[in-house]
């Protein structure tokens, strides 16, 4: 979809809590030769989950006094946010850098008025170690949205000053928008972990990652029991429930609770109640596929924008929060 555009992937916050080591590991055998992290530890065990020094490894908050021998040992190139933090990178010795200039984000990056004092001084330019120069959309969910075109426009006001250097604005949303947006590298985050970044089930995406547990106890539920903290969900008939042994502390966010649901083979399940620090509560009451103690029941997978929703938040969130109990397993075909 990105065209001719290389591939940079982001695998910031444990590959969004999938494990960075194995994920980079395995889009490096698929030939992806950028990565993307939010600090330098990040990017240093990055580069030992690597084991390489073919791929260049980003750092999205850039660089901090007293990292440069961090940044050179490691070969991590930092993604530079101010004219302050480029002094600073140039007072410790310089090297490989990306620079990021805002384009109405209003988060990172140079501002509007650093963007031309330093663009002003191509001198400078010149004596930079330019890897990459990088911009993020903010509203590349929304492909109606009049800030994508914004954004674009300044960026590529931005790109006719840099002399032919390599260029980055697209992330997930900015590839679905199209060519004019790819440049020279896109970064796509969650939809390597498949969700479309709109938080809906569109778009060219299938599901990464399930969370499977066991059912630890099955009961039988009379006509106006409660059943969890808070006594949130009454039973209006009778119902059978399976406890599993799944809860918040394992990233199954508590406001999934009465309205989230589990899957048992292609079957749905509701979750009943509050989840709970260690424990959910299922309605398998209308289950054609048997059910028993240890028998496997999977949550997110295909149910992950749903469930966010359910909670009031994004799936990213739900991935990131995946907690260190699971026991993470990956099924690759080769």
């Amino acid at each position: 979809m990105a065209g001719p555009a290389a591939i940079g992937a982001v695998v910031k916050a444990d590959a969004y809590g999938l494990g960075a080591g194995p994920v980079a590991r395995r889009l490096a055998r698929e030939g992806c030769r950028s990565f993307f992290v939010a600090t330098a530890l990040e990017g240093r065990e990055l580069r030992r989950a690597l084991g390489s020094t073919e791929a260049e490894i980003f750092v999205f908050h850039g660089f901090w006094p007293g990292e440069a021998g961090l940044l050179k040992r490691e070969g991590l190139v930092p993604v530079i946010n101010t004219l302050d933090q480029l002094d600073a990178f140039e007072a410790e010795g310089g090297g490989p850098l990306a620079l990021h200039f805002d384009t109405g984000m209003n988060r990172l990056g140079l501002s509007r008025e650093e963007t031309e004092a330093l663009l002003a001084d191509p001198a400078r330019l010149d004596r930079l170690d330019i890897t990459l120069a990088l911009s993020h959309l903010a509203s590349s969910e929304d492909a109606r949205s009049q800030k994508n075109s914004d954004q674009l426009a300044r960026f590529r006001a931005i790109a006719a000053a840099l002399s032919g250097r390599r260029l980055s604005l697209a992330n997930t949303g900015g590839v679905l928008l199209g060519r004019d947006y790819h440049f020279d590298l896109v970064r796509p985050g969650i939809g390597l972990y498949g969700l479309h970044p709109a938080g809906t089930d569109g778009g060219p995406f299938e599901p990464v990652a399930s969370i499977e547990a066991p059912v630890l106890q099955l009961r039988t539920m009379a006509p106006g029991e409660t059943i969890g903290y808070g006594a949130t969900y009454t039973a209006r008939t009778p119902r059978r429930t399976a406890t599993v042994a799944l809860g918040y502390a394992d990233g199954l966010m508590r406001a999934v609770g009465n309205g989230g649901s589990a899957r048992i083979g292609d079957e749905t399940a509701p979750l009943l109640g509050r989840v709970s620090m260690d424990l959910a509560a299922i309605d398998v009451t209308d289950l054609q596929t048997p059910l028993r103690p240890g028998d496997r029941v999977r949550f997110l997978g295909h149910d992950l924008a749903q469930s966010a929703r359910t909670a009031g938040t994004i799936g990213y969130e739900l991935l990131v929060r995946l907690g260190s109990r699971l026991e993470r397993v990956y099924v690759s075909a080769s």
